[in-house]
Parts: structure tokens; C-alpha cells; sequence
């Protein structure tokens, strides 16, 4: 299963509650450093996910322009 912004972010909501209804400090604690993980791990794999977008996207406008060149040339030749 690939990990997504979702469920991190869910499992971060999660910890997030579960340190506002902690009555021992330190279990709070605990919750709030999972917290800090889990939205570090949604950041990061948004960005990743905003990377691969970014990067088909520029693949496939280099592909167009390919294709386009060679169409060209090929219309030059004939």
C-alpha cells in the first residue's frame, strides 16, 4: 500500500486528539512528537506527489515537442 497525504494526515489528526485528551503529561508528550511526525511524513509526501505531477507534466509537453520536430522534419523531407 502506498502511503498518501490522507492517511498521514489522519493518523497526525488522530495523535492531535489524543494528546488534547491526555491526562498524563508525558503520554501527551508522546502524542505530540507522533503529531509532529505524521504531519512531517503528509508534507513530505504531498510533496512528492506535487513533484511527480510536475515532472510528467514536463515529460509529456517534451514528448509534444518531439513529436512536433519530427513531424516537421518529415514534412520538410516529402
Amino acid at each position: 500500500m502506498a502511503a498518501t497525504f490522507e492517511f498521514y494526515d489522519a493518523r497526525a489528526n488522530e495523535a492531535a486528539k489524543a494528546a488534547q485528551e491526555a491526562t498524563l503529561e508525558n503520554v501527551r508528550e508522546r502524542n505530540l512528537r507522533a503529531e509532529k511526525t505524521w504531519r512531517a511524513l503528509a508534507d513530505q509526501s504531498r510533496k512528492a506527489a506535487h513533484d511527480r505531477e510536475k515532472l510528467e507534466t514536463e515529460k509529456a509537453a517534451r514528448r509534444e515537442a518531439e513529436a512536433q520536430a519530427e513531424a516537421q522534419a518529415e514534412a520538410g523531407e516529402g
